[in-house]
């Protein structure tokens, strides 16, 4: 069986690249991190980058340009006018795609999401600054949606992810909301530590998205984006309540099965899906 690829994007200020390789390796990857300039010009000397060699590709997170017009705006751009047709003929090809925070910002951007009716160019949703008014770094509480045609989240009911960042509202018109609704694209959505919806109560919904809405995905279920960071918590000590849940277990007589930290089911879903 040959590995499935990860190509996963570094550079101008982008910045969990690291993690994000050790974590699709971890799930079974060979997972290379290229520099945005890599993709979009080949070096005299070197072989060329090629999307087509790779069969995920990871927008991942950090402040690519330093946010400078907005969030994943400046990425989105570079991205657009060199490499539409790749991106087309990536989906095409039925590979993957998943954008983490600032690579969910570029994403709405470029139009890849939420890409109704195959349509992966147009804009038809927002990033924008937070409610709260600065910047947020702390660990919250989603649902996943059964019913999602993700495949990202599937066996996933309710999971903890660290956020870091200051534009993560999501926002659209009520006309495309009620289309995510309708076609369940709607993947991940912000809740209580108890289960129940946030219902836009801040801190749980941690900066005032519609709807509650953390993640969603395109209608084939291959395109995903998600504002908060699933590579930063790949084994369960990266938690901040790993300590209160290792004695817990311990008094009540149960040992640790899986040292695994839920965000590692997003990338080993996506490697059970390819392989």
């Amino acid at each position: 069986m040959m590995t499935p690829r990860a190509l996963v994007l570094t550079g101008y200020g982008l910045n969990c690249d690291l993690e994000t390789q050790y974590a699709l390796n971890l799930a079974g990857f060979s997972a290379d991190r290229v520099h945005v300039s890599e993709l979009i010009d080949a070096h005299i000397g070197e072989p060329p980058k090629r999307l087509a060699d790779y069969h995920l590709l990871v927008f991942d997170g950090g402040f690519s340009w330093g946010d400078d017009h907005g969030a994943g705006v400046l990425l989105a751009t570079r991205l657009k006018y060199k490499l539409n047709q790749d991106f087309r003929d990536f989906i095409a090809a039925g590979r993957l795609i998943i954008g983490i925070c600032n690579g969910f910002q570029a994403m709405v951007n470029l139009g890849l999401l939420p890409g109704f009716e195959g349509q992966y160019d147009q804009r038809a949703v927002a990033l924008i600054a937070n409610d709260c008014g600065n910047f947020r770094d702390d660990w919250i509480t989603m649902k996943a949606n059964p019913a999602s045609p993700c495949i990202f989240t599937k066996g996933i009911d309710q999971l903890d992810l660290p956020i870091r960042h200051g534009e993560g509202k999501f926002y659209a018109p009520l006309e495309t909301l009620d289309r995510l609704l309708l076609n369940n694209l709607v993947t991940l959505s912000y809740v209580l530590p108890t289960g129940e919806a946030a219902q836009g109560r801040f801190p749980h919904n941690p900066n005032g998205s519609l709807l509650d809405i953390a993640g969603i995905c395109d209608p084939t279920g291959r395109i995903f984006g998600l504002m908060p960071h699933p590579e930063a918590y790949h084994h369960y000590t990266q938690h901040p309540n790993w300590t209160l849940e290792q004695e817990r277990r311990k008094r009540e007589g149960k040992v640790l099965e899986n040292e695994e930290g839920a965000g590692q089911q997003i990338f080993n879903n996506a490697f059970e899906y390819l392989k």
